[in-house]
């Protein structure tokens, strides 16, 4: 936690070089902050070495970076890492989040947060029952991806975390600008997936602003149905969200999938099936099929991979491309659904899971 000063951390070019300007530098001093932030990864003013001296004593004054490490590691059997970064809530204290690192083959993926918290309260997701504390900032969401210990070889960034990422659209999209931005880490927006319940306001800025892939958190296709665990459905229902989606052209290479998570006797059946393709007709997008990870205090059941491999089938029938996701991390509770920090359940009085 940064005490008294102005972080650098999640500042854009314009707001750096503007700050260059104020304090007497060159205008291209800005470019250089940003470099030695998103680039070489400085945790201190101290290495940005092509500042002079004096400079950076000027900026130590009143900024700092902005660099925080994670407060545990914990690592799985298959080799998934859970980190533990401490934040700042909404009214000043301190607060936790997650960020999970999937390894696989060649690929590195960083599943990272972007609230403390959650207020969409979906029955099957753990982070949802802790409520929802406040939300990150693009400095917190972005020292994520660079505090990790493989954060020089991360392939792939999926806001699949803790919180709503279009709940929090403004600080999503500006970490997704530092990103993607040539100025700062200039990755490819196609490594990039952020998953939503379906935010409609944040989708309509998210989907003309970036050029990330999406993931929809769909799970069951019947509203009323959808609605008894994804609360969401009321407000913003599906067929909404739907209708922003088939507006923008995913046949090329941005892509759209939905996320279901099956359960068993709730929405695996073949009328699930039917009912899912109909919703999902003309839209060019995979399917992705979850396991279900058991939580605390909820009564539902995942479904034997003998029934997964069935849906699949099912889904292959009807003409979409499916997948089942590898469950990854279930053992340091790091898998799908199963984000909560314990220490925010120790601090509300909550038994952990």
């Amino acid at each position: 936690m940064q005490e008294n000063k102005t972080l650098l951390l999640g500042k854009t070019l314009a707001e750096l070089t503007d700050l260059a300007v104020q304090m007497g530098l060159p205008r291209f001093a800005g470019k250089q902050m940003a470099q030695w932030l998103y680039v070489h990864k400085v945790t201190s003013i101290d290495a940005m070495t092509n500042l002079s001296q004096k400079a950076r004593a000027l900026l130590g004054e009143n900024y700092c970076v902005g660099r925080t490490p994670p407060v545990r590691v914990q690592t799985s059997a298959d080799g998934t890492r859970k980190y533990l970064f401490e934040v700042c809530d909404v009214q000043g204290n301190a607060g936790w989040i997650e960020a999970v690192m999937i390894p696989e083959e060649e690929r590195a993926t960083l599943c990272i947060s972007s609230q403390i918290g959650c207020k969409m309260n979906c029955l099957f997701c753990q982070t949802g029952k802790q409520g929802w504390r406040g939300n990150l900032t693009a400095a917190e969401i972005v020292n994520q991806i660079l505090s990790v210990n493989e954060a020089d070889r991360l392939t792939n960034i999926v806001y699949m975390g803790m919180g709503e990422p279009l709940d929090n659209v403004d600080e999503v999209l500006r970490s997704i600008d530092i990103l993607t931005a040539s100025w700062g880490m200039a990755w490819s927006p196609k490594r990039i997936t952020l998953s939503t319940i379906g935010v409609r306001k944040g989708l309509e800025r998210f989907l003309v602003e970036t050029k990330c892939h999406l993931a929809v958190s769909l799970h069951n296709p019947i509203p009323a149905e959808r609605a008894e665990i994804m609360p969401v459905e009321h407000a913003m229902p599906l067929a909404d969200v739907l209708e922003l989606i088939r507006r923008v052209d995913f046949g090329g290479q941005r892509r759209v999938s939905f996320e279901y998570i099956v359960f068993q006797g709730m929405n695996d059946s073949a009328a699930h099936v039917a009912a899912l393709a109909r919703l999902l007709r003309g839209i060019p997008c995979r399917v992705n099929l979850i396991r279900f990870h058991r939580i605390p205090n909820i009564n539902f059941s995942p479904v034997s991979d003998e029934k997964m491999e069935q849906f699949r089938t099912w889904l292959e029938q009807k003409g979409f491309t499916a997948t089942i996701r590898a469950s990854r991390g279930e053992d340091i509770s790091a898998a799908c659904g199963m984000l909560s920090t314990k220490e925010q359940l120790r601090q509300s009085g909550q038994k952990e899971g």
